[in-house]
């Protein structure tokens, strides 16, 4: 018997989350603490998820593949994905046996047999680099970002295509210096396909009220135009792919 998985919720024509239109799976449970988490209800294990049939997420996910078009497909988000890797994999291969596009969206953090075996399964990899300095990253993360960078390490040897994903924070991950070590690492990488730099927004804030947490980062404002040129000038040096959205 399949096991259920648990599912914070859905959004059925999503466009930032892979290419094409995507039916996006936002998953529960995340070992990271980032501070300026856009999901913090996503975070605890349980949270106010919904233990779900994969039946009900594949039927859900074939239904839609007329509109998904050459490019489109599902994305399993979070929270983080890898956490639930054991319960997906059988969905996993009931989606790619259907013809359906399977995009993970993942910090790269968690790594076992089940995760290796669930990336291998995944045609797309949306790998969340929070930092490249330890120091900062520990501070944005509360957890180390060696594991993510072995993540990275394996799916370029593994011939995996992978888009990477960083988050541009005033004061926390856009110090220059950090910029060009992101691209002196990841510049040689044959498999990323895409880099996005995501401007830092607040849209997050008021989960935090409804939670009754408060939140770290109420003082930083979101990027200026300046801010984002000057990130995308330093990257795009290092990465023809790069896209700012």
């Amino acid at each position: 018997m399949e096991k259920t998985i648990r599912v914070h919720s859905y959004e059925s024509m999503g466009t930032f989350d892979g290419p094409g239109l995507r039916y996006v799976v936002f998953l529960q449970g995340c070992p990271f603490r980032c501070l300026y988490c856009a999901n913090p209800d996503t975070i605890d294990a349980v949270g106010e998820s919904k233990e779900t049939s994969p039946d009900y997420i594949y039927e859900q996910a074939v239904s839609m593949k007329p509109f998904f078009g050459k490019r489109g497909g599902i994305t399993f988000s979070g929270g983080e994905p890898t956490v639930q890797a054991e319960a997906l994999i059988p969905l996993f291969e009931r989606l790619k046996a259907a013809g359906v596009h399977i995009c993970v969206d993942t910090n790269g953090t968690v790594w076992n047999s089940h995760v290796e075996e669930l990336l291998r399964l995944t045609d797309l990899v949306l790998l969340d680099v929070k930092e490249i300095n330890p120091e900062r990253h520990s501070h944005i993360t509360g957890r180390s970002n060696e594991q993510t960078l072995h993540t990275a390490e394996w799916l370029e040897a593994s011939g995996h295509p992978f888009w990477l994903r960083y988050v541009l924070v005033p004061g926390l991950s856009d110090a220059e210096e950090d910029l060009h070590k992101l691209g002196q690492h990841f510049k040689d990488f044959r498999q990323i396909q895409r880099v996005e730099l995501l401007p830092y927004h607040t849209l997050g804030v008021h989960k935090y009220e409804a939670l009754g947490w408060e939140y770290q980062l109420r003082d930083i404002k979101e990027n200026t135009p300046e801010q984002l040129v000057r990130a995308e000038e330093i990257l795009r040096k290092y990465f023809p792919q790069l896209v700012v959205n």
